[in-house]
């Protein structure tokens, strides 16, 4: 089957590209080594085995930093060009964690011009398996050896609609040998068909569901030993992405509008709990004297905790610096009539409620820093929409408000890069949330954490 196919050699291509790199890491070692490049000022370096912690870390993770930026993508439909900036990005990140691993781990870089020689070879050698792999492609497709006779059966609108949907490489790779209309012929037709061409699966595609015909479809294909596709057009969605899993022995067809679990969200996670972790510990005598200042220019503790919604509307206990004064939340309600958000969120510019100390706090985001223990414990995220309190969630006016409590909250997200408090239409915050979810990918979240940054430094849409 071509899906299987794809993934073998999706996982063969990562192997190769591995061990291509590692290759490249060596021969950059061997042309600096025996001083094979003509350089200025050069010094003899280490022998190769010093130089073997780094090569750990390039060939396992440089496949996966490819993977994220679609590096892995069909060949015949991307440019050299646009292989040449996914390279661009992956070896970014690649140089991130070779940093990461010199401050955390403190070894010593044995020569940075062994590095420089790297990012000059590997490049050219993942460009040049491509190619190659684009060649044998085509002579594949030229020799008919890749291209799989398929046969569709069902509502005959749906499989011309089906089969004319086709991406340019499956056009190039299925062949459909026949359409067996189950609308105007028994499924009995079906087994004449699977008689009259050798094929390997069938595409079932139905408009409606009529349970008795797929039934019977499916049990004919497993009779015949072959695979049965099930289109789900029949389940109109316009988010939703479906997949399968089983639950007390049943298949289930699953739809969901978030990220399906992956090693992205396992890195996701690790990349949160470490970041939390490292933050905690650099910023401990910060935090230390923020709170000794907050308990010293206002009466009450100097943190404030509220129950937010997190993952799926659960409460939990969030923790900030408190930037009001002690008796805020009972004079929220005098209040109301001053609020500049619609929808359920209350937000007030010049809310009378801040103490001089918290407006400086909440202009540089500096009172949410007591997340990073939330984050810590997996109640939040470090990107990810944020979290409203509990009574704000259960006004919630529209079924769509809900879906942004479909990941989990986090420190920042797009609507803190937006505009902040400018932003005073609540639908919209939650749009900018939804396209996070719909979105989401660990590059997204490092572009999000990288534009933070700034934002909060300057104050920007800050109130």
């Amino acid at each position: 089957m071509l899906a299987q196919r794809h993934e073998i050699n999706l996982q063969l291509l990562k192997i190769a590209d591995a061990l291509l790199l590692a290759g490249a890491f060596w021969f950059a070692h061997f042309l600096r080594y025996h001083d094979m490049i003509v350089m200025d000022g050069l010094v003899e370096i280490d022998e190769f085995p010093k130089f073997l912690w780094m090569v750990a870390i390039i060939a396992p993770f440089a496949p996966f930093l490819l993977e994220l930026q679609g590096f892995y993508g069909h060949p015949q439909e991307k440019s050299t060009w646009r292989g040449m900036q996914q390279i661009a990005s992956a070896g970014v990140w690649l140089f991130v964690l070779l940093g990461a691993a010199v401050i955390f781990f403190r070894v010593t870089v044995p020569s940075r011009s062994v590095l420089i020689l790297f990012a000059m070879l590997a490049p050219g050698v993942l460009l040049a398996r491509e190619r190659l792999s684009r060649w044998l492609y085509w002579r594949s497709v030229r020799e008919g050896s890749i291209i799989e006779n398929v046969l569709m059966a069902g509502e005959l609108a749906s499989m011309q609609a089906l089969a004319e949907g086709f991406s340019p490489q499956q056009k190039m790779e299925i062949r459909v040998v026949e359409m067996v209309d189950l609308q105007a012929h028994p499924v009995e037709a079906l087994v004449d068909a699977l008689h009259r061409h050798s094929v390997g699966r069938v595409v079932l595609a139905f408009s409606r569901m009529d349970l008795d015909r797929v039934q019977h479809a499916i049990e004919a294909c497993e009779v015949e030993g072959v695979e049965a596709w099930l289109s789900t057009e029949f389940i109109a969605t316009s988010i939703a992405k479906p997949s399968f899993a089983s639950l007390g022995r049943r298949p289930m067809l699953v739809f969901r509008t978030t990220p399906e679990i992956s090693w992205a969200l396992f890195f996701k996670n690790l990349i949160d709990r470490c970041g939390a972790a490292v933050g905690l510990i650099l910023l401990s005598p910060f935090l230390l004297i923020i709170a000794a200042a907050v308990r010293l220019t206002s009466p009450g503790p100097a943190l404030f905790r509220q129950q937010r919604a997190g993952l799926h509307g659960r409460p939990f206990e969030m923790w900030k610096f408190r930037t009001m004064c002690q008796d805020a939340e009972h004079r929220k309600a005098v209040l109301s009539h001053l609020n500049e958000m619609s929808g359920p969120v209350f937000k007030v510019s010049d809310d009378p409620r801040i103490t001089p100390l918290g407006r400086i706090l909440r202009k540089f985001s500096i009172d949410e820093f007591p997340q990073l223990v939330n984050v810590l414990r997996g109640d939040m995220s470090l990107v990810g929409p944020r979290p409203l309190p509990v009574d704000e969630v259960k006004r919630f006016e529209r079924m769509v408000h809900r879906r942004r409590l479909s990941m989990k909250p986090g420190l920042t997200c797009l609507w803190q890069i937006r505009g902040r408090s400018k932003v005073r239409n609540f639908d919209e915050w939650v749009k900018m949330d939804l396209e996070y979810i719909d979105h989401w990918s660990l590059f997204l979240d490092f572009y999000i954490l990288a534009r933070t940054v700034p934002t909060v430094a300057f104050g920007v849409g800050a109130k």
